[in-house]
């Protein structure tokens, strides 16, 4: 084929195989690309007879699964579809102007910490820039770093997925957090050894949940768990109110809970090991000049003062 042949299958069709592929039915990404199930088959039908492959398995009950060269060609279609948003993106703004979609993955307990400066300030520097956020636990934002879903990411040092690359942001130690009527409220510190007969309120989402059980686990402590939640202000509504203590490493300024009642942060002691807040992005390809403009200026920012 001569380089300047055009190819037997669009981009269209490329993007319609990605959308069914992540969503996992034909129905699925018909509905997400607000078009009929009929287009979508029809458009994949079309890709298969272009590439002379069968890339999809379509059963009715069972939604569609991607076969072997069919998951080798989504990772490229992924590639190929991120470099035409790239051009187009390129041409729409004037020289030197950053232009274009950022989807910023977040760990939930960070996003309040680091969001709202980064958004405020870089948005404010790059009006025209769509930032787009997805919240998501660690295990969430696996493959999709690597898959392009996800341009750059805010998380825990612990348990990322893959091999990113990364640069550090801040640490902070975890602390503990009781009621502003507890004993133990005026003290300053606390030891986890006076804590594990006492009902722990444990933010059940991991990598927390594993690093607040492994705090105990170093010391050959098991705590006693009275109830998981997955929110970070659930767990200091609850504390506020008594039923137990939390330990966590966000540090807001408001220390009161949602229901107003006030919560006290205690240093563990003796100290336990910083935990690292990182930006990571993708290591299988470079990132785009706009992410490439958010990552450097999160990583100038003050953190955490930035959040203040």
């Amino acid at each position: 084929m001569d380089a300047l042949d055009a190819p037997g299958f669009t981009l269209r069709q490329l993007s319609f195989l990605v959308c069914a592929a992540d969503e996992g039915t034909v129905a699925g990404a018909a509905a997400r690309l607000h078009v009929s199930s009929s287009a979508v088959s029809d458009a994949l039908s079309e890709l298969e007879r272009a590439l002379d492959a069968q890339l999809t398995v379509r059963r009715r009950a069972r939604g569609l699964t991607l076969t072997t060269t069919g998951a080798e060609v989504v990772a490229r279609a992924r590639a190929l579809l991120a470099d035409a948003r790239e051009l187009e993106a390129s041409l729409r703004g004037e020289p030197g102007e950053l232009v274009g979609p950022i989807t910023i993955g977040c760990y939930p307990t960070l996003a309040p910490t680091v969001l709202p400066p980064l958004l405020q300030r870089f948005g404010r520097a790059h009006p025209r820039v769509e930032l787009d956020i997805l919240e998501a636990t660690h295990d969430r934002l696996e493959g999709r770093l690597e898959s392009g879903q996800v341009d750059v990411a805010f998380v825990y040092d612990t348990l990322v997925p893959g091999q990113p690359r990364r640069a550090r942001l801040f640490s902070l130690p975890a602390h503990v957090v009781v009621a502003a009527d507890d004993p133990l409220a005026d003290d300053g510190s606390v030891r986890l050894e006076e804590l594990a007969e006492r009902d722990l309120i444990l933010l059940d989402a991991p990598p927390s949940s594993e690093h607040t059980l492994s705090l105990f686990a170093a010391r050959g402590l098991t705590p006693r768990i009275r109830h998981r939640v997955q929110s970070y202000e659930a767990v200091r509504t609850l504390v506020g109110r008594g039923l137990g203590y939390g330990i966590l490493v966000q540090r807001p300024a408001n220390d009161a809970s949602y229901e107003g009642y006030r919560v006290v942060m205690l240093e563990i002691a003796p100290a336990v090991p910083p935990v690292g807040v990182d930006v990571i992005w993708p290591a299988t390809r470079e990132p785009a000049e706009r992410t490439r403009a958010l990552i450097d200026f999160a990583r100038s920012l003050p953190w955490p003062e930035a959040a203040r």
